[in-house]
């Protein structure tokens, strides 16, 4: 379970210089582009729809923390990553924007996303008005004292990282119309969409604090890996999450199709896979739901992917003792993991 007191101290030290790093990138003051920036800020969490500054969902901010505590696992001063920190954070975001639109979901985090409320044309050039300010924040390493071939390769990884993003969300567009897609091709699209940015997270914040190649590598398995587990984790709380807990209608995640891994595992089955298939084809309704939780249980879809949860779990956990050695255990980047894997919201 999550070592709150470990993590929770990190996030309370360094998450009020976080966000201040970020609305300062995105507290521009001409007038005219006012709306512009405040759409950016609506998303983000920090004004309402009329742009008057509010305190709203904003989410975790964990890929940010991620590259900070990597930075200080390896021995550097995380103050000096801030910039990458925020660079990656706006990458997240931009993403998300551009998701919702491409998906046709009008809420997020209980709010309507940002195409719902001022239209798609806007949504989308101010998506990439916040994927260009996640650029100019990392170029802002060398004002924190780190060298120029340092914010070079950070840019290179960050570089690498955006076409993974934009290949996982390719692939997860490019299954919505087909009932043959297998668990492998799915596991490399959650690697793209979730998993290449967590451990890019985690190895360019290694970079910024100095570590060798060796350390920087390791870590980013680390990541991929934890990110791999999380979405899984996600994939089952959404199918079989606790309504009281997640905040979802039991079942939400098959009442609009989603194909999570347990989904795809089961129609994949060679005896169950055929009659899920059936039922895939059409919408389903509400009565049909107990029907497809049983072809689940059939298939053994639940317990698949609770074991493809811990193996990745574990594969992380050995890549943070390559890297860390000893050190691992008592590191913020553990409990994190932890608590990630173990999470019911």
């Amino acid at each position: 379970m999550l070592d709150s007191n470990r993590f929770d101290a990190f996030a309370y030290r360094w998450l009020p210089q976080l966000e201040a790093e970020m609305r300062t990138l995105l507290g521009k003051e001409q007038p005219s582009l006012l709306p512009f920036y405040g759409m950016m800020n609506y998303h983000m969490g920090w004004m309402d729809e009329n742009f008057q500054p509010g305190d709203f969902s904003a989410g975790k901010r964990i890929r940010p923390l991620l590259c900070l505590m990597a930075c200080e696992a390896v021995g550097g001063d995380a103050q000096q990553a801030l910039p990458a920190a925020t660079a990656i954070e706006m990458l997240h975001n931009f993403s998300l924007v551009h998701d919702d639109i491409e998906d046709g979901d009008e809420m997020r985090r209980h709010r309507r996303t940002m195409w719902n409320v001022w239209g798609v044309p806007q949504a989308i050039n101010a998506g990439d008005g916040m994927f260009a300010i996640a650029y100019q924040a990392i170029l802002g390493l060398p004002e924190r004292g780190v060298s120029a071939a340092t914010t070079v390769a950070a840019l290179g990884r960050f570089t690498c990282t955006c076409i993974k993003l934009t290949e996982g969300q390719y692939l997860d567009l490019s299954f919505e119309d087909r009932l043959d897609v297998t668990v492998d091709e799915y596991l490399q699209m959650i690697g793209g969409k979730t998993g290449a940015l967590i451990a890019a997270a985690l190895a360019i914040g290694a970079l910024v604090g100095g570590a060798d190649e060796e350390i920087g590598e390791a870590l980013y398995r680390f990541g991929y890996n934890i990110g791999l587990a999380f979405q899984i984790r996600d994939d089952l709380l959404g199918i079989w999450g606790e309504p009281s807990v997640t905040g979802k209608a039991a079942g939400n995640d098959l009442l609009r199709q989603k194909k999570s891994l347990p989904v795809l595992y089961a129609l994949n089955h060679p005896v169950v896979g055929p009659q899920l298939q059936k039922l895939w084809r059409y919408a389903i309704s509400s009565k049909q739901l107990p029907g497809v939780m049983d072809l689940l249980a059939n298939a053994g879809a639940r317990d698949f992917a609770e074991e493809k949860v811990y193996k990745f779990h574990e594969e992380g956990v050995q890549a943070l003792n390559d890297a860390l050695g000893a050190r691992a255990v008592a590191s913020p980047l553990m409990a994190l993991a932890d608590g990630l894997v173990e999470r019911q919201t």
